[in-house]
């Protein structure tokens, strides 16, 4: 089954707003068995939307249209459907009490926009709208379901969850579509596929393998397709036990897991405690850790000590000890990780020192490079980094490097 994204709006196109809808509208397709062919945005103009209609009638199963149908005049949606559908614009009485109900309730006046709202084209079937004032619509011609609906995302959703997607599924017999991601950290994405080539030589024809990197963290998607949801379930676990076969050293989670909450999960588990002392990362770790609901179970604070005179006057560090090393170093950084910890009583502290960029590098020392610790209650573990150019890109790579080296210094003790 095969299914369009259509989306209206200029300001999806010159960057103003940013297409939220779509991926949400694909996730949720997807999970009925769908193949989202394509996505396209289009311009606000008569011929633009007429020319993205004709092109996918009869060549897709569905197509879901969002955008274009507020009560101004520059949106033009409703009656570009009706020169596509050759029909015309009818007041619904329904509709028209929905909105007059909705205005009523907001202590707003109706006006004459407002009203027009509830004229719809005479031959689709309206979708209710509980959520706003412009009613959904659903059309079929020559073979293609198009269903057209508000651009305001929880408009969107409230319609898509109510009453497109379980339309949809009582129109079609639906292949049962499974994804399952793998949450990988530690290894190039080249290296991960040479490691994996038998395993991808050995997937069933109805199970595929896609690589999905970002900043270090590799997602390995299995996606299978099948009619029987238990089987296609029991092949992807399968597939899945496998992969914890292959690579066990670089799996930390599952699905949409964040690096930072597994290792919060780990650190409950264990009832112990970390807290970070940041240079190059610039307190990026603990807003990251802080970002997980319920952190303050296992974090207790951090010291973002980005000059030197900080590494000294606060954390401690010899003055002597950075003369002689460089505050990016395997020698300061270890300090700055064991008296940090010691500061706070935890059972670990995460320390980072480096050269985020663009500037300040040296032939021995370039841009991109960190020193990266753990100290426990056991000593202290450091390692070296070396990434790109980019400063926002080498602190988050820097940052997820470090949170990777103390959840596996957690899983060792």
């Amino acid at each position: 089954m095969k299914a369009v994204i259509i989306t209206i709006g200029d300001e999806l196109l010159i960057g103003q707003t940013i297409d939220t809808n779509s991926s949400w509208i694909g996730a949720e397709l997807s999970k009925l068995g769908f193949d989202v062919h394509c996505i396209v945005s289009v311009h606000d103009r008569r011929e633009d939307i007429l020319s993205t209609l004709q092109e996918v009638l009869g060549k897709a199963d569905v197509a879901l249209i969002t955008g274009g149908l507020g009560p101004t005049s520059d949106d033009i949606t409703k009656p570009t459907l009706c020169e596509f559908f050759n029909t015309k614009l009818v007041l619904n009485n329904e509709v028209l009490k929905m909105i007059e109900e909705m205005m009523t309730r907001r202590n707003i006046p109706m006006n004459e926009n407002n009203r027009k709202q509830a004229e719809v084209p005479e031959s689709c079937r309206v979708i209710k709208n509980a959520r706003g004032t412009a009613p959904g619509m659903w059309f079929e011609k020559d073979g293609t379901i198009f269903i057209s609906m508000p651009g305001v995302p929880y408009e969107m959703k409230y319609m898509m969850t109510e009453y497109v997607l379980p339309g949809l599924k009582q129109f079609f017999t639906s292949q049962i579509i499974i994804h399952k991601n793998i949450m990988v950290y530690g290894i190039s994405e080249s290296n991960l596929a040479e490691i994996l080539t038998d395993f991808e030589k050995g997937l069933p024809k109805n199970i595929k393998l896609a690589y999905l990197p970002s900043l270090g963290v590799i997602k390995l998607r299995l996606t299978g397709t099948d009619v029987n949801y238990g089987e296609l379930q029991k092949d992807i676990n399968n597939k899945v036990s496998e992969l914890y076969e292959a690579i066990p050293q670089f799996i930390y989670g599952e699905d949409e897991d964040a690096l930072e909450k597994c290792v919060g999960d780990l650190l409950r588990s264990k009832k112990q405690t970390v807290c970070s002392a940041e240079s190059c990362t610039g307190g990026n770790i603990a807003s990251l850790i802080t970002g997980i609901p319920g952190c303050s179970d296992y974090f207790k604070g951090s010291v973002v000590a980005y000059a030197n005179s900080a590494k000294s006057g606060i954390l401690g560090i010899p003055k002597e000890l950075i003369s002689r090393h460089g505050a990016v170093s395997m020698e300061v950084v270890s300090k700055m990780a064991e008296n940090t910890r010691k500061i706070f009583g935890t059972d670990y502290c995460i320390a980072t020192s480096g050269i985020a960029g663009p500037g300040g590098g040296t032939d021995t020392k370039p841009v991109g490079l960190a020193w990266l610790a753990v100290s426990s209650r056991t000593g202290v573990i450091a390692e070296q980094i070396i990434s790109g150019t980019d400063r926002h890109t080498n602190i988050q790579r820097f940052s997820f490097a470090a949170l990777n080296l103390l959840r596996k210094q957690i899983l060792n003790s």
